[in-house]
């Protein structure tokens, strides 16, 4: 499904490399939370993902169907609701559509844009498994 990814941490505080061949993106933590602010936190990588994911989607679709699409804008956002048994996260995902599309249009297009495969893996049950090497 995707390249692997790999992830590394040394000394500096929270700078985390992480390496997609054949590229390299920077994360860290804000100064406030002690990193060095040098590239977005987890969380913006998260909702990054999600977002970017969504907008190829559409776009594939725009292009396959020809629609005039000439641009999306996706504002993410990630809150929590803690219960009594489990926390639960909400992303919020607003959706702006440029070009001469109907109504019709821009409603599938944002039903499209649920069905790209991050939206798919993060609505469904997800199993994490970590392991010393």
């Amino acid at each position: 499904m995707t390249k692997s990814v790999i992830t590394k941490i040394g000394k500096d505080p929270y700078r985390t490399e992480i390496h997609i061949q054949p590229h390299v993106i920077l994360a860290d933590e804000p100064k406030d939370m002690g990193g060095q602010d040098l590239g977005p936190a987890p969380a913006e990588l998260l909702l990054s993902s999600i977002g970017s994911c969504k907008a190829i989607t559409m776009r594939m679709y725009a292009d396959r169907k020809q629609w005039d699409l000439t641009g999306a804008e996706i504002s993410l956002s990630i809150s929590k609701q803690t219960g009594e048994l489990q926390d639960t996260y909400f992303i919020k995902c607003h959706i702006r559509l440029d070009g001469n599309l109907d109504e019709t249009q821009r409603q599938r297009l944002l039903k499209i844009a649920d069905k790209c495969p991050i939206h798919k893996i993060l609505s469904n049950p997800i199993v994490i498994e970590s392991n010393l090497i």
